[in-house]
């Protein structure tokens, strides 16, 4: 019989694959960037606000706080909105490649948030992540809408990613969740409500195989995912966590392959930019923590 730690590595990379399966998802789902991330937000937070109400958890937060959470649901609205848009607008290979910028994002925004110099070797492998994208984009002009978006992406994701670090230490991460995705879920509709497209009887009428794949991503996808992300850290230390989900983008560009091989075979130096990003965001993942067992 395998470990209890054992059994959550393989968790853990089910995670990690479940991640991956998102854009796949992005792909199937014949809605467009902002309908698509309504549906999942609205989805997840009614699921959020369920597992909430089955643990007893208080939803009392400082008023200011909320506004703190709102900001954030706001920008995780747009990280999913300008994500889903970059899939919609070239394809998922392009977009996890840009997604995994986020590292690079990570290292000017952390300083000003933590209040910490800015680390010399993190800029540097930043500037190699740049090589990577314009390797990428030399040979992917046609993607160039769908490399942007894709980048926006990461800079949002990365900015949710730190405003939530504040958070957690003080609140539980349902709570947390269930904030952001009914204030980004208010945010859209208030866009929506100003489109003269939006809000109609046709806006709910999808059909059978959209419902099923924004229920899976709604639930095994955001709130399944995050909810047994934080439990796996009670046993494997958030390193570990970190880093195996930085292999997101290799599972995601594998699966898309496996599933969409005629859209997503790119040319050879995409796959070289790729490997470049994603090697040096797991470079500064494994640096960051021998550094750290060193203190």
């Amino acid at each position: 019989m395998p470990s209890v730690k054992v059994k959550n590595y393989i968790h853990l990379h089910f995670l990690v694959i479940i991640a991956g399966f998102t854009a796949v998802l992005g792909e199937l789902i014949t809605l467009e960037a902002i309908p698509l991330v309504w549906f999942r937000m609205s989805i997840g937070a009614i699921l959020m606000i369920i597992y909430i109400k089955f643990k007893n958890t208080p939803l009392r937060v400082p008023f200011k706080v909320l506004v703190k959470l709102a900001i954030a649901g706001v920008i995780i609205a747009l990280h999913w909105i300008t994500f889903f848009a970059a899939i919609k607008v070239s394809n998922i290979s392009i977009t996890l490649a840009m997604f995994s910028t986020g590292a690079f994002f990570a290292s000017l925004i952390e300083p000003l948030f933590f209040k910490r110099k800015i680390i010399a070797y993190e800029i540097l492998l930043g500037l190699i992540v740049i090589v990577g994208v314009v390797l990428i984009t030399q040979t992917e002009l046609n993607y160039i809408l769908g490399i942007f978006l894709g980048i926006s992406s990461a800079l949002f994701s990365t900015l949710f990613a730190v405003l939530n670090g504040k958070f957690v230490q003080n609140y539980p991460p349902s709570i947390i969740s269930f904030y952001e995705f009914v204030s980004g879920v208010i945010f859209m509709s208030i866009f929506l409500a100003l489109d003269g497209d939006g809000f109609n009887v046709a806006y709910f009428q999808l059909s059978f195989s959209d419902w099923v794949y924004l229920f899976i991503l709604a639930s095994v996808c955001t709130a399944y995912a995050f909810i047994s992300s934080v439990h796996i850290m009670k046993y494997i230390s958030p390193y570990t966590v970190v880093l195996t989900y930085n292999l997101e983008p290799i599972y995601g560009i594998v699966l898309a392959l496996l599933i969409f091989p005629e859209s997503e075979t790119m040319r050879p130096q995409f796959y070289v930019g790729a490997c470049l990003i994603i090697c040096t965001v797991l470079f500064n993942a494994i640096f960051k923590n021998i550094k750290k067992s060193k203190i």
